[in-house]
């Protein structure tokens, strides 16, 4: 089969945060888009999706079989949870040669089990690790790449504006790299939102941050830092304790015990879990105080700095 010079037909698995982004930005450059998500299943959700999609510029499909007829791409953007059940169906519905690219967060063994079935029915498999937040840089967020098609996939996004960098032909590579980074940037989030909700109850927090600021001066602790980080566990947590389950089967694959893995993992459920049972959602712009001070209550007098 000859490879096509350039993208023009994408299927997209998932489109929440990072879906979206990646589904409005090709179809904004031509590329035909087709998207499936499991939430149009739910009636109550759809209108919402359907106006996302419109809004978008690509089309949205009733099965992720319908998405993916016809196109070069497809692109796995699902939660850690589902993304080898989302490989294995949508293996079913491959045709020889099309490529199935998995952004999601998971394990290399994970990786290696979704490519397995997307091989066995003819398709092609690259491992991607997404290395940054997507929402600031949108397709300039630095995504490595590995597996034998691994290059063939960087020069189809590379002229569409991707910053992609090939790291390996095998696949897992790319995924151990981005699932060990987790374990210190969901760590430092966990850690941060377990410091300061305990800090604030002692009326400790603003001492707290003068002292990290003064041990760490470039990290933001005397600015937005606090709120960015603890940001991320209640808007994502759900879906970040789940990545973080797959970096502890990463670790303890190898042999290295998760300790802090799963930790990390407790913290970060734990959190938007005391928020749902409170009736608590995320809201932006975002306040770690307040959001402490809703959750745990505020009854000592903060001390003077």
């Amino acid at each position: 089969m000859t490879t096509p010079a350039s993208l023009q037909h994408v299927a997209l698995i998932g489109f929440g945060e990072a879906g979206g982004i990646i589904g409005q930005d090709l179809a904004a450059q031509g590329v035909s888009v087709h998207v499936y998500d499991r939430l149009f299943e739910d009636a109550a959700r759809r209108p919402a999706l359907q106006a996302k999609a419109q809004a978008a510029g690509v089309e949205l499909c009733e099965s992720a079989a319908s998405a993916i007829q016809g196109v070069q791409l497809v692109i796995s953007a699902v939660t850690a949870g589902s993304a080898l059940q989302v490989a294995e169906q949508a293996a079913a519905h491959l045709q020889p040669q099309q490529l199935f690219m998995d952004i999601n967060s998971v394990a290399p063994a994970t990786k290696q089990a979704a490519s397995a079935a997307i091989e066995a029915r003819s398709g092609l498999y690259v491992d991607a690790a997404v290395m940054a937040p997507v929402p600031p840089q949108r397709l300039q967020t630095p995504i490595l790449l590995g597996g034998p098609q691994a290059q063939q996939l960087a020069d189809w996004l590379t002229p569409l504006g991707f910053n992609i960098q090939v790291v390996a032909d095998r696949i897992g590579v790319a995924s151990a790299i981005k699932m060990c980074r987790s374990v210190m940037i969901k760590g430092l989030e966990a850690l941060t939102t377990e410091c300061l909700a305990t800090a604030r109850q002692y009326g400790a927090e603003e001492r707290v941050l003068a002292s990290l600021h003064k041990s760490f001066p470039g990290m933001g602790w005397d600015a937005r830092q606090p709120h960015y980080l603890i940001s991320r566990v209640a808007e994502h947590g759900r879906r970040r304790a789940e990545e973080m389950e797959e970096v502890a089967k990463t670790a303890a694959d190898v042999g290295v015990s998760p300790h802090m893995s799963l930790a990390i993992v407790q913290t970060q459920r734990g959190l938007v879990e005391r928020m749902a049972e409170q009736g608590l959602a995320y809201s932006d712009p975002f306040d770690w105080q307040v959001l402490v001070d809703e959750l745990y209550g505020r009854s000592i007098e903060p001390i003077p700095v």
